[in-house]
């Protein structure tokens, strides 16, 4: 079996036979998975109404628990996007009704987002058949493949610091 990132390597093996390639191999497989992988995430989530970060915004204060709301900070911190991209995107799901601000009344300065009724029951629905679309797409692979691929990706993930959500 063969694929693209094959040819690659094959083509810098026949021009520079004194460098070592296989890293590009694995960092090229990641970067091409990533990218296949938005692809059919974003059809997935295009087709229900969604875009891809409403979706994470929408399962990650789902999945914070009743009463399923976080500061901005933390939403912030979860999508790893800058402060203003937080913002904008707040705004553009509560347009939607699918959050609302909520005044934090521990510390008036902070201003906590919240799933509204009508997010908590899009997320709710969702999220089985996200789950479900997921599987799909990993089906190619078996239960021990599967296996062995999250540990080496946890660990490479370990490795570069991505160890919370904070």
């Amino acid at each position: 079996m063969s694929d693209a990132v094959d040819q690659v390597l094959d083509q810098w093996r026949r021009e520079r036979p004194d460098v070592q390639v296989w890293p590009m191999g694995i960092v090229g497989r990641i970067s091409r998975v990533s990218l296949l992988l938005d692809r059919e995430l974003k059809e997935f989530f295009s087709a229900h109404g969604l875009e891809r970060w409403e979706f994470d915004v929408l399962a990650t204060l789902r999945r914070s628990g009743p009463p399923y709301e976080l500061t901005a900070g933390a939403l912030n911190k979860a999508a790893m996007v800058t402060s203003g991209a937080i913002t904008n995107r707040i705004d553009r799901l509560a347009a939607r009704g699918l959050v609302e601000r909520i005044r934090d009344e521990g510390d008036r300065r902070s201003v906590r987002v919240r799933l509204t009724e009508r997010g908590w029951t899009m997320i709710e629905e969702l999220v089985p058949l996200h789950v479900a679309n997921e599987a799909r797409i990993l089906e190619p692979l078996r239960t021990d493949e599967r296996d062995r691929l999250t540990g080496a990706l946890r660990e490479l993930l370990e490795s570069l610091g991505d160890t919370s959500l904070a």
